[in-house]
């Protein structure tokens, strides 16, 4: 699988608000469509349940998933937990100018060598970004922004995605809304990158784009199937050349939030969290981590 489907899954949702491959489409339509049943899971104790949810960031609007046990999880929830909540565009705007502006260095076209510039802007042209626009960025967020321009041309849109739904639902029927991440700190996990593990990212990324229609409909088929393990599969392969991409997006994160999930579960009550599905399956996953903690993981049917 490609690497940014592997992004799809388990990027920051955060940066679906900045890259400029993105604009808002205004009120989600609902429409009756696509029957999913992605994966859920819980893990449980006496007083304390957590179900466990893989998101897709972008979905087009007639993708139905919010029914069944998801559903009947997420109202039984006192607290939604996301991977980041922000309602402040302008602060999002101000972290990323921080973090993902070069201030000092070269353009970052000059930064790349002859060959792998030539596939960056022809790449940029395919996908209606300009040279002049990207000129600032560091490599990390080019790449990022390569990976989501095309979504919104074929239909797939955050305002559709699986957080927008949950925070809308949660506000609804009163539920605490908790972050596990920051802005800064969603941000800061691709901007500490190396240089040249960022270029190695973006030439990567160029690969992928030409395969995006392809591969994010069958990503999202094999989600809305309850499929994690095929899914696990393709996404591991797919960061297995860039072992520190793969542990700054992935394997440190879900470190991290094991530790959160072992010291909530010991206070009493329910919680849904929803974080990306590429965190949820395979070598390394969250759901890897909580079993070395001695937690059972079930699959809720």
């Amino acid at each position: 699988m490609p690497i940014l489907m592997r992004l799809i899954t388990s990027i920051f949702s955060i940066l679906l608000l900045t890259s400029p491959g993105f604009a808002p489409i205004g009120a989600r339509s609902v429409r009756t469509g696509v029957e999913a049943k992605p994966a859920l899971w819980m893990v449980k104790d006496s007083d304390t349940t957590i179900y466990l949810f893989g998101t897709i960031h972008v979905l087009k609007p007639d993708v139905r998933w919010f029914h069944g046990p998801v559903k009947t999880a997420f109202d039984k929830s006192d607290t939604l937990v996301l991977e980041v909540v922000t309602s402040d565009k302008q602060a999002v705007a101000r972290a990323t100018a921080r973090l993902a502006i070069d201030p000092d260095g070269p353009p970052l076209s000059q930064k790349l060598d002859p060959a792998l510039r030539a596939r960056y802007l022809k790449t940029l042209g395919d996908v209606g970004l300009s040279r002049e626009q990207m000129e600032p960025f560091y490599p990390w967020f080019a790449a990022v922004s390569l990976s989501m321009a095309p979504l919104q041309k074929l239909g797939y849109s955050p305002d559709a995605g699986v957080e927008d739904v949950l925070k809308t639902a949660a506000g609804t029927s009163g539920k605490q809304v908790v972050a596990l991440e920051t802005v800064e700190g969603q941000l800061g996990f691709f901007a500490g990158l190396p240089e040249k593990t960022q270029i190695a990212f973006l030439s990567s990324t160029i690969d992928d784009v030409a395969k995006v229609k392809t591969e994010i409909a069958r990503m999202v088929s094999e989600w809305a199937a309850g499929r994690p393990e095929v899914l696990a599969d393709e996404m591991n392969d797919s960061l297995k050349d860039m072992p520190e991409v793969a542990n700054a997006l992935l394997y440190q994160r879900n470190r991290n939030w094991a530790e959160w999930v072992a010291k909530r579960m010991k206070q009493p009550g329910t919680v849904f969290l929803a974080v990306g599905a590429g965190h949820l399956a395979g070598k390394g996953s969250l759901l890897e981590d909580l079993k070395a903690r001695g937690f059972t993981i079930k699959r809720v049917e």
